[in-house]
């Protein structure tokens, strides 16, 4: 029985693993100017959702796993990805192409991302995890910092339709998403031999 359940929670975190990476890839390529413009707000924004919702599949298959507080902060930052990439879709379909891009980072789920990805790096350090697992905690902690720079950057000027910083809104998306994606990827790898080893002994 012992052996199963290591097996389905690995199973689970490779599901939420996936579901990350296809959200970061969604995201990393809407957050794209070139890819905004040729495919027009609507669109744009139809792919942002779509991003959002496989995030929100992932910290979903993560909860109750190890580090549950971290999950279950993450899962709620996805979730308020998934309403302001929703409200910005919304407002896209009636202003068609004179809408822009949309969406823009949330802050509060920014916030949530960052701190559950701090919570996750300390987490790991005190429990002197593998240097896989260290390398993809500091990664999604970066994609969080990044993602809260793109967050303040979105903030409008007051009085204006201008961005505090343009070039930090679209970089820290893209950079934030190229993260995730990352610490994704490592976590789809093998485990190491002696990881595999404590997981069946358990």
């Amino acid at each position: 029985m012992s052996d199963g359940g290591g097996g389905g929670e690995r199973r689970r975190l490779l599901l939420s693993d996936a579901s990350f990476a296809v959200g970061s890839v969604c995201f990393a390529f809407a957050a794209l100017p070139s890819v905004a413009d040729a495919l027009g707000a609507i669109v744009t924004n139809v792919v942002f959702v779509v991003g959002s919702v496989f995030f929100t599949l992932g910290a979903g298959l993560a909860l109750g796993v190890p580090n549950r507080s971290s999950s279950v902060i993450q899962f709620v930052g996805t979730l308020f990805f998934n309403v302001s990439t929703t409200i910005a879709l919304a407002a896209a379909v009636p202003a068609g192409s004179a809408g822009g891009t949309g969406w823009r980072p949330d802050a509060y789920g920014s916030i949530c991302f960052l701190v559950s990805s701090l919570i996750a790096v300390v987490a790991v350090a005190r429990q002197r995890g593998s240097r896989r697992d260290g390398a993809g905690a500091v990664l999604n902690l970066l994609g969080s910092v990044l993602f809260g720079f793109a967050a303040v950057g979105a903030f409008e000027l007051p009085g204006t339709d201008a961005l505090l910083s343009a070039f930090w809104t679209g970089v820290g998306t893209v950079g934030g998403a190229v993260c995730f994606l990352a610490a994704a990827v490592l976590g789809l790898l093998p485990a190491p031999a002696a990881q595999r080893a404590a997981t069946a002994s358990k």
